[in-house]
């Protein structure tokens, strides 16, 4: 083929033309010893085998600030003779992985805003596209594994929550279309996940297989909807879904189904971009299958791009294997191998002066420009989401002696409970006393004095349910039978603040917030709080 800086593929030896197929990870930070999960995250020398030596196609990060993230996505860059795909599931903007960038509250708020205001929900949502496209490239990433188009519609769901854009089909399309369609407008690859919908079960696929149980007519009148408009928006790419679908394949689950992948999405719904699995290291997959053998059979099924096989090498070996022995079709390689050459050729063109001369390199180079990275207009977008959508009743509480209870679980990992923390600060001019629980690591606090809780909770990947702690139930059933709890601040899960507002006293201060973040702590706590400092909150919303 004659692309104008990508070599011909038909140069590349068979094992070289399989690693174009795989996507692997590493951290975002830029030195070995800040890894943070040496069980999925390359080390420098070892990543720098995979990509100059294998020849993989594209590196996945996780991790890191957004300055050294730029240096990194450099380096790996140099490293490669073909450029690379790098990719994050950033759903929540750039922030929401690496440091300093901004970070939007999940898109369940946009939900919330559209069910008053459907234009201005859709105006947000395409800013929200375009600001993390603008600041992805802006640091070196050039896929982004965004948005969302499962809709939440079990309450229960852990996996996918707050993450989701809505929990019907016309929210959820309306919404995801606009976002996309902000993100077109840089040279970007936008994706839709997790397909055929991974919206409707209460198990998460990190740790286990979740069966959705619905009929096809279901399927093509809910939860296929979404993808269809993503797909006619001209979205670039499709994850599957680690899903046993047994209407749609009653043998393998969807990211490894012939009928799923070939059938409904290729031929069904005419999808030609990329198909990208979802990482094949998740127990969904990897608690069944060999690492060569998910692998295979995710090609075979119809995937162009294999996102985290658990062993490279045996990846390609196992795939080399069945194409020299006619178990699999050369031309379905091929295939595969001209998608990511247009994906490629989209985003891959402009390389960043200070990069090593390869024949690629030829073209007019664009340096990475920090200065595109956490703009105040940026960060006035995000205070406008987090500010209309959340919720709050009562009065403000006034200043007096007691306790800020900050609880929640794995708080100890927070990085948005920093010591600067408008979550730990602003209540302290109150007269409030900070006390942290930890629900994974903590004893039940015994607290006799009145008590403001700060309830950090939403449903997250490798957490297993989107339920309340029982015992921070119990906890707050007992400060109100004591008359106790001065005030309740939710941050994460719609659903729990359903559950409670309407347990707690119309005058009591309480108030909800989709947002976790420093930002959205400051915005929450300045409603309730009666004597807020003004220039503290002002610092973290803008």
């Amino acid at each position: 083929m004659s692309d104008r800086f990508l070599p011909d593929w038909q140069q590349l030896s068979l094992e070289q033309q399989i690693a174009q197929l795989l996507v692997v990870r590493t951290s975002g930070a830029y030195f070995d010893s800040q890894i943070a999960y040496p069980q999925y995250e390359a080390p420098r020398d070892r990543l720098q085998h995979l990509i100059s030596d294998l020849g993989v196609g594209g590196v996945i990060l996780l991790g890191g600030n957004a300055a050294e993230v730029a240096l990194r996505c450099q380096k790996l860059q140099e490293w490669a003779t073909i450029p690379l795909l790098i990719a994050a599931d950033i759903e929540e903007g750039v922030g929401q992985r690496f440091a300093g960038a901004v970070q939007f509250p999940p898109p369940l708020a946009l939900s919330a805003i559209a069910s008053q205001d459907p234009d201005r929900a859709q105006q947000l949502a395409r800013s929200f596209g375009e600001i993390t496209a603008a600041e992805a490239i802006a640091i070196g990433l050039n896929w982004i594994l965004a948005p969302i188009v499962d809709i939440n519609n079990n309450p229960a769901n852990p996996v996918i929550n707050v993450r989701a854009f809505g929990e019907d089909p016309e929210t959820v399309s309306q919404l995801t279309t606009a976002f996309i369609a902000g993100a077109q407008q840089f040279p970007v690859l936008t994706t839709a996940k997790h397909f055929p919908g991974h919206g409707d079960t209460a198990t998460d696929s990190h740790l286990e297989l979740p069966q959705i149980p619905h009929s096809r007519l279901r399927l093509e009148t809910v939860e296929l909807q979404p993808f269809r408009q993503a797909i006619a928006a001209g979205v670039d790419a499709v994850m599957t879904a680690h899903l046993s679908i047994p209407a749609l394949d009653p043998d393998y689950p969807a990211t490894l189904s012939p009928t799923v992948l070939q059938g409904l999405l290729r031929q069904d719904l005419g999808f030609e971009g990329l198909i990208v699995t979802d990482a094949l290291v998740m127990q969904a997959i990897a608690a069944h299958y060999g690492p060569g053998e998910a692998a295979r059979l995710a090609f075979e099924a119809g995937a162009d791009i294999l996102l985290m096989p658990a062993d490279p090498e045996a990846a390609i070996q196992e795939i080399a294997e069945a194409i020299c022995e006619g178990q699999i079709r050369y031309d379905r390689l091929e295939e595969s191998l001209a998608r990511i050459w247009r994906a490629k050729q989209k985003v891959c063109g402009a390389r960043p002066t200070s990069f090593l001369p390869h024949a690629w390199e030829q073209e007019p180079a664009i340096a990475i420009d920090l200065k595109a990275v956490s703009q105040p207009k940026h960060w006035a977008i995000a205070a406008e989401i987090l500010t209309v959508s959340q919720e709050h009743q009562g009065q403000p509480l006034a200043p007096q002696s007691g306790i800020n209870l900050i609880v929640g679980d794995r708080l100890l990992q927070a990085t948005y409970l920093s010591g600067a923390a408008p979550a730990r600060q602003l209540p302290s001019q109150q007269g409030l006393r900070l006390q942290i629980w930890d629900t994974e690591t903590g004893a039940i606090p015994t607290l006799t004095e009145p008590t403001l809780v700060q309830w950090f909770i939403r449903g997250n990947p490798f957490r297993g349910s989107a339920g309340a702690d029982q015992v921070v139930e119990t906890l707050l059933k007992q400060l109100l039978e004591q008359d106790q709890l001065l005030g309740l601040v939710i941050y994460g899960s719609p659903y729990i603040w359903q559950q409670w507002r309407s347990q707690l006293p119309t005058d009591l201060p309480a108030i909800f917030s989709y947002g976790q973040t420093a930002q959205a702590q400051a915005i929450a706590l300045q409603s309730i709080l009666q004597s807020a400092d003004s220039s503290k909150v002002e610092a973290f919303t803008t």
